[in-house]
């Protein structure tokens, strides 16, 4: 469906009024005048580089007499020419003497013999004129007046394509959808169920803001999204505007900053302008939505860099916005975010931002509602199963949900199959975990057995560790730009805690490949650097955010809680001493060589296992969780898990181990 753009809310009245076809108007007439102007005088003195005295006929007969002639230029009855020496006349006019050495003067004679005398007589030269018709004065302007029209052409065609905005510069560039758009309502939003009550009462308010303002309530002035990117925020904010049934001015924040100091903060007067105006024709309220509002709402100058004039003045004009407009005209101002941390404390306080919604990734049920949303027009074959889909993409936003759906109907459009089916969909769900397949890379046969290994590794301790998660699928076709292969595990269950014996045994996992490798090749490779890095960090956390390192106590050590600002957080002391530093090395170091040491027992008393398992990976390239624990059991050995507790087997989470 194609969106439709409307520039102002009062088109409807202006419907039946002629609108100019030239949108340049009085000033463009103007600088056209001008221009002529430059142009004409620019002409006059090319066709006269030299100024001429106009003196009486007797005088240059005189002169000519004399022998001062030195050139002469003979047109139908013009004279012009050049003296030898300067002469002088008295002007009658101006009443003074004045010199001169280029003169002209009229021929009052048509066939003057004397004059021809005179001439030869003196020797003078004489060049002849034509006669000066208009295409005389016309033809030195043409290539001038040639330029004038390509350039006026191409500034009228950029104003033209760019909706006149060289006039209105300062004007605001937010699109209102009005009531001819398709409108998007709450029905088209899944997996975001508490966000959509906390704005079921904006929703009540502009539908009828007198139940509110009669009893002296007033409607929070704005309203905050904010939250991972891709998880509905824009889509939240245009529901609102749909189920409200009013209209809905969009901008970016970035559309706000621009080179020249106080365009931005006009912009911002404009927009909210264009929102009253639009708000008290309806009768209904508006809605102001700013995505990416922390390109214009960053906190102000925290002592590095300088500050950003524009950007500063352009964020004071909207504090002074949302401080002065009256909630009574039903103008609501909804933003989103993904950084939260970083913008200005003046603009998140009550007064403004009085509500602040956080829109999270979906659950398992918010994402298989999700899937049923985004699969309409989509033709599933039978084996389709949404909520397996659900269970096996933990921490993927709704975008990311819609890219696998899309994902997997391009698989089996290229495939020439008429339905889409579970195979397309899981491969849609690697490609996006992992990357597309890169089969047509060769490797040699020693590379391909250290990746059968070390991709095994990863696999067995998955299957002999308890508090491991599930084994989903184990393969050693290189994906993405570096993957040789990978090993994804799946939880059964979303869950939003984790004990310290599952971080322990997620470490065990990742640490399984370089143990393999070592183990059979005696040889390190570069191909654990990923698990090494996801290793290092899960520790890392363990002891500096989670307090669970025994030496160090229930402490957290983080320096910060948000992303990085540099503006503000780079003049940020340590927290604790370099002693403590120190013991924070130590004890992610201790983590790290106890779990490499189980990994490592664990895969010498196993084997065998390891053995059969990489030679089976190595010949088909990718097993399945229960082709892994169908091999392992035909070599003759029962799961040899060790001890649980009883509840141990609720208490697996996702997660992938690209390891190679």
């Amino acid at each position: 469906m194609q969106k439709k753009k409307v520039d102002s809310p009062d088109d409807s009245k202006g419907k039946g009024k002629k609108k100019a076809d030239f949108p340049l108007g009085k000033p463009a007439f103007f600088w056209i005048l001008i221009f002529a102007v430059v142009f004409l005088a620019l002409s006059y003195y090319r066709l006269n580089p030299i100024q001429e005295k106009r003196v009486r006929y007797d005088t240059f007969i005189e002169e000519l007499e004399n022998g001062n002639v030195k050139l002469v230029r003979l047109g139908a009855n013009r004279i012009r020419g050049e003296l030898r020496e300067t002469a002088s006349f008295f002007d009658e006019v101006r009443s003074r003497e004045t010199t001169y050495r280029y003169f002209k003067t009229l021929n009052p004679y048509k066939d003057d013999t004397r004059l021809q005398e005179l001439l030869s007589e003196h020797k003078v030269q004489v060049v002849p004129e034509p006669d000066s018709t208009l295409w005389t004065w016309i033809a030195p302007t043409i290539p001038l007046l040639l330029i004038i029209g390509f350039f006026w052409f191409f500034i009228y065609r950029q104003i033209q394509a760019g909706g006149n905005r060289a006039l209105s510069f300062g004007k605001s560039r937010a699109k209102l959808f009005s009531e001819d758009h398709p409108k998007i309502s709450f029905a088209n939003v899944a997996g975001a169920e508490e966000p959509k009550e906390e704005l079921q009462e904006i929703i009540a308010f502009l539908k009828d803001p007198k139940k509110f303002t009669k009893l002296g309530a007033k409607i929070p002035k704005g309203v905050l999204l904010f939250g991972p990117p891709g998880c509905g925020k824009t889509l939240l904010a245009k529901a609102v505007a749909g189920e409200a049934d009013v209209p809905f001015y969009s901008i970016s924040g970035s559309d706000f900053v621009e080179l020249f100091v106080g365009v931005g903060a006009s912009r911002v007067r404009d927009l909210f302008e264009q929102g009253r105006r639009s708000a008290a024709t309806g009768g209904h309220g508006s809605i102001i939505f700013i995505d990416e509002i922390d390109a214009v709402g960053r906190q102000r100058f925290s002592g590095i860099g300088g500050g950003h004039d524009e950007r500063e003045q352009t964020l004071n004009q909207l504090l002074s916005e949302m401080d002065g407009f009256d909630t009574r005209t039903g103008l609501i101002l909804i933003a989103a975010t993904n950084r939260p941390d970083v913008l200005d404390a003046a603009l998140l306080r009550p007064g403004r931002f009085d509500r602040q919604i956080e829109v999270y990734s979906p659950d398992v049920v918010g994402r298989e509602e999700i899937l049923k949303v985004h699969i309409e027009g989509v033709i599933l074959a039978k084996n389709v199963n949404l909520k397996t889909i659900a269970r096996g993409t933990p921490g993927f936003s709704g975008a990311d949900l819609a890219n696998i759906v899309n994902e997997a109907a391009l698989l089996a459009a290229r495939r020439n199959k008429d339905k889409v089916g579970m195979k397309e969909f899981e491969e849609a769900k690697e490609r996006l975990i992992a990357g597309p397949e890169r089969k047509s890379r060769v490797i040699s046969d020693y590379e391909k057995t250290i990746v059968a290994y070390h991709e095994s590794g990863h696999a067995l301790l998955a299957y002999l560790v308890p508090e491991a998660d599930p084994l989903h699928k184990v393969s050693i076709i290189p994906r993405g730009g570096k993957a040789l292969g990978y090993t994804l595990q799946i939880p059964i269950e979303d869950r939003y805690l984790t004990t310290k014996k599952e971080l322990l045994g997620r470490l065990s996992v990742l640490l399984g490949g370089r143990v393999a490798e070592k183990m059979v090749f005696n040889e390190e490779t570069t191909g654990a650097q990923n698990d090494l890095e996801m290793v290092s960090e899960v520790a890392r956390k363990m002891v500096c955010e989670f307090g669970m390192s025994e030496k160090l106590g229930p402490l957290t050590y983080r320096e910060s809680p948000e992303q990085v600002f540099l503006g503000r957080d780079i003049t940020k002391e340590k927290v604790y001493s370099e002693k403590v530093a120190v013991d924070i090395d130590h004890e992610v170091r201790s983590i790290v060589e106890q779990c490499y040491g189980r990994a490592s027992n664990l895969l010498k008393e196993n084997r065998a296992k390891l053995d059969k398992l990489a030679s089976v990976l190595k010949e088909k390239e990718v097993l399945t969780g229960k082709e892994v624990e169908r091999i392992l059991k035909e070599n003759g050995q029962e799961k040899n898990k060790e001890s649980r507790s009883n509840d141990s087997g609720s208490n697996r989470r996702g997660s992938g181990t690209p390891g190679t």
